[in-house]
């Protein structure tokens, strides 16, 4: 028996998935609840086999759900591929380029990278998505993305990977007695409160161990998972922070400056393509762009 799945029943599921209940997937959908569940009635009929467990208006996903889900993420995101690749070719683009990052370089540096690479590549489209490391380089094995950007180490293997390894920085209030510094050394950090990344962060590990050894004991009272949040925290006074350099020396007239950090803390971020794919022209242009950007984000000690 031929099985028939429509878009919007894809759609619906992953919606659900994603938002984590059917009220809040209907909002995204701008459908009602009752339409959604009406939906997921369907497309379990069609396939043949139960999606949700239903208990007093919650819906919890089966273990088929869970498995499915992966494989409707990649067929939506194949869809919109096309539907961007068609409205291109009807306008007379010549092509789009789909740049997955994480948040180090999606905020301080791929703006500026994209708004450069468009002035020269005028009939190109770049699409920037922001997700998490191992969401991107699946996406990239996926051939869902051109290019990726994530923290090192890879959670994938078969993709090829260039590490760029840079030195971080830390960043500070303007006002902060420590700006008087040129470098700031373990022994600035004692007393300070000093904000986390989330994720036991190897930047975190690789502060930790040069503070236990010079004897310096860090307090950390909050955490943020991207870097430019951490430098917003520090721009309203929640402590000092070590972060990556794309996002510490970025000058943003933001009262923030920053100091080299001894012994250096090192970074690593992976540009990741896929092997079996060869990029097209416009994204070979963008990733030299992209190689020239981060040299510069080397901070002299």
């Amino acid at each position: 028996m031929e099985m028939h799945i429509s878009l919007r029943s894809l759609e619906v599921f992953h919606a659900v998935m994603e938002m984590g209940s059917v009220s809040r997937a209907a909002e995204m959908l701008n459908l009602t609840r009752p339409a959604v569940s009406i939906a997921l009635s369907k497309f379990e009929q069609d396939l043949g086999f139960q999606l949700f467990h239903r208990s007093k208006g919650y819906f919890e996903p089966t273990d088929e759900a869970q498995l499915l889900h992966h494989e409707t993420e990649q067929g939506l995101l194949s869809i919109e591929r096309i539907k961007t690749r068609a409205a291109q070719i009807r306008g007379g683009g010549v092509g789009v380029i789909n740049i997955s990052s994480n948040g180090a370089c999606a905020i301080n540096l791929l703006p500026w990278v994209i708004a450069d690479f468009q002035k020269v590549h005028t009939r190109v489209r770049v699409d920037l998505l922001v997700r998490s490391s191992r969401k991107i380089a699946s996406w990239v094995a996926g051939r869902q993305s051109d290019i990726g950007l994530i923290d090192a180490p890879v959670p994938i293997p078969g993709l090829t990977t260039e590490i760029i390894r840079s030195r971080c920085v830390a960043v500070l209030p303007q006002g902060h007695p420590l700006a008087r510094e040129s470098v700031l050394y373990p022994h600035h950090l004692r007393d300070q409160s000093i904000i986390a990344i989330t994720g036991d962060h190897s930047i975190d590990r690789q502060v930790d161990g040069i503070c236990a050894a010079e004897h310096v004991t860090i307090y950390r009272r909050v955490s943020a998972s991207y870097f430019a949040i951490a430098r917003n925290m520090v721009r309203a006074g929640a402590g000092l922070a070590i972060i990556d350099a794309v996002n510490g020396m970025a000058d943003l007239g933001d009262g923030i400056v920053w100091r080299p950090f001894q012994p250096a803390i090192y970074f690593e971020l992976a540009i990741l393509t896929n092997p079996e794919q060869e990029l097209p022209q416009p994204a070979q242009a963008f990733l030299s762009d992209l190689r020239r950007a981060l040299p510069n984000t080397q901070p002299d000690a």
